[in-house]
């Protein structure tokens, strides 16, 4: 008989360590899969996580990290807060696909006006959607005992229904000779999120995540609101005989995440998505979920993974197009690489025993 008993205490080295080995794991695993596949497991392997930074694509492929990592570390950064005191938003996709709504909202409505005010109001308008979509499972957790795991998530597919409506809706560009999606906000001056540094890929998104990554880690670390976090996770009973309000809690972590993935959601559709369509959502809400395990929860780890996984996903859009591997190639290793840090993560809390029975 086999069992895990916990173990009395924890190296902290595993802390780092864990990461990184699940990180190599899921490469070997993914270079075993591609080998059943058919494929040549080391050059799969080498146009996914070194190609994009070193080969011949590093020109395209350098820019393009920033831009994607951006809604995943801002996501992230949100979730994290939550996770650590034990309040788990798994719908943060549907608060970025409601943030980006809003936010191209205001944009349209002011169409085509020229105004200094208008990107500040959308920015405004992307977390305040993110964060009114984030308090429904609070609402519902605090008033009725519901998991808010459910409802996040279930929440997921309400919001692309929206967006598919929207899209074909009240949004749909009146010149767009019936093709559904809005207007492209790339093209409208005032409502447009640029790249701001030529050449590298830095929109206000990626300096609004590196905002949060500092916010967060102040918060965590500086703040009375933080220890609150903390102790609520470790010791939900003695937090709450230490003064902690549960029901404030969870309507500030679940509104915290939710206005991020928002603010995460209208920097997308104002840059490099440019418009609303019926298939807005880009799966970041989820992703940023594996951000943030393997960033240990904490915002500087967070800010590395967030960078990791935009590799995958620029890597695994190369090896498409030079190596023809399936599309969803991301999709088996951002999975493999939630498992297998899961995995190690129970082997350092636990230690396997094996029990002789008579």
């Amino acid at each position: 008989m086999i069992r895990l008993v916990p173990r009395t205490e924890t190296a902290p080295v595993w802390q780092v360590a864990t990461p990184i080995l699940a990180v190599l794991a899921t490469m070997i695993a993914g270079g075993l899969l591609f080998a059943v596949m058919g494929y040549d497991p080391l050059a799969a392997i080498r146009t996914i996580f070194w190609d994009p930074l070193f080969g011949q694509a590093a020109a395209y492929s350098r820019p393009q990290l920033l831009v994607k990592a951006g809604p995943l570390i801002l996501i992230a950064s949100g979730l994290a807060v939550g996770f650590r005191a034990g309040i788990w938003n798994i719908g943060a996709e549907g608060q970025y696909i409601i943030g980006g709504l809003c936010g191209a909202g205001v944009a349209l409505a002011a169409y085509p006006g020229e105004h200094w005010w208008l990107f500040p109001a959308m920015i405004a308008a992307g977390a305040a959607g993110g964060w009114a979509w984030g308090m429904i499972p609070a609402l519902l957790r605090n008033s009725f005992g519901a998991s808010e795991i459910l409802v996040s998530l279930m929440l997921v597919y309400v919001a692309e229904r929206c967006a598919a409506w929207m899209a074909f809706g009240p949004m749909k560009n009146p010149e767009g000779f019936g093709f559904p999606g809005s207007r492209n906000l790339q093209q409208y001056p005032s409502a447009a999120n640029p790249e701001l540094i030529a050449g590298t890929g830095a929109h206000w998104g990626v300096f609004a995540a590196a905002l949060a990554v500092l916010a967060t880690w102040v918060l965590m670390s500086r703040h009375i609101r933080g220890l609150h976090i903390r102790a609520a996770g470790l010791a939900p009973r003695a937090a709450r005989f230490a003064g902690v309000r549960p029901e404030a809690l969870v309507a500030f972590c679940l509104g915290l995440s939710g206005a991020l993935a928002g603010m995460a959601g209208l920097f997308e559709v104002a840059g490099p998505a440019g418009q609303i369509t019926d298939s807005f959502g880009s799966g970041y809400g989820f992703t940023a979920i594996i951000v943030a395990f393997l960033g240990r929860l904490n915002p500087f780890g967070i800010l590395l993974a967030g960078l990791l996984l935009a590799l995958t996903y620029i890597g695994g859009e190369l090896a498409q197009l030079t190596m023809q591997l399936p599309a969803a190639t991301v999709q088996v290793f951002q999975g493999m690489l939630l498992f297998f840090l899961l995995g190690f993560d129970l082997l350092t809390r636990f230690r396997v025993e094996r029990r002789i029975t008579a």
